[in-house]
């Protein structure tokens, strides 16, 4: 597997697609981080770290409106690739859905959000954005 966060989120968004309630990803630290993140912003419902002999996986129970049946994660959108990486100054950060979304990215710091990182001003890689 050449991009493991472009297949996190294509899990996740081929589980949102299908309506399922929880799904299951093999895990790493850095998808750990977003999982975190994506539960910190009211993403997701819940998630489990399982830890077994080989890499372990994460669960994740997706949030749906109760009355509509409409999940919360509208779009997931990877921005960076192996093949092109797409890198931000903390003067440069970007805004998605004009403040309404999240851009996830990667800093000297950790994994955190734009916001975040504007706070701290610092700059990194912008893995994925979502809304």
């Amino acid at each position: 597997m050449t991009d493991p966060i472009a297949d996190y989120l294509t899990r996740l968004r081929n589980a949102i697609k299908a309506n399922h309630r929880v799904v299951e990803i093999p895990a790493s630290n850095l998808k750990k981080e977003i999982t975190k993140i994506l539960f910190e912003k009211g993403y997701i419902l819940n998630y489990k770290f399982v830890d077994d002999s080989v890499q372990g996986t994460i669960k994740i129970a997706l949030k749906y409106d109760p009355v509509n049946k409409v999940n919360a994660i509208k779009k997931l959108i990877r921005i960076s690739t192996p093949g092109l990486r797409k890198y931000t100054g903390y003067k440069d950060m970007p805004r998605v859905l004009n403040g309404l979304g999240v851009a996830i990215l990667s800093t000297s710091k950790g994994v955190m959000t734009n916001k975040e990182a504007g706070d701290l001003k610092v700059g990194g890689e912008v893995l994925c954005y979502v809304y």
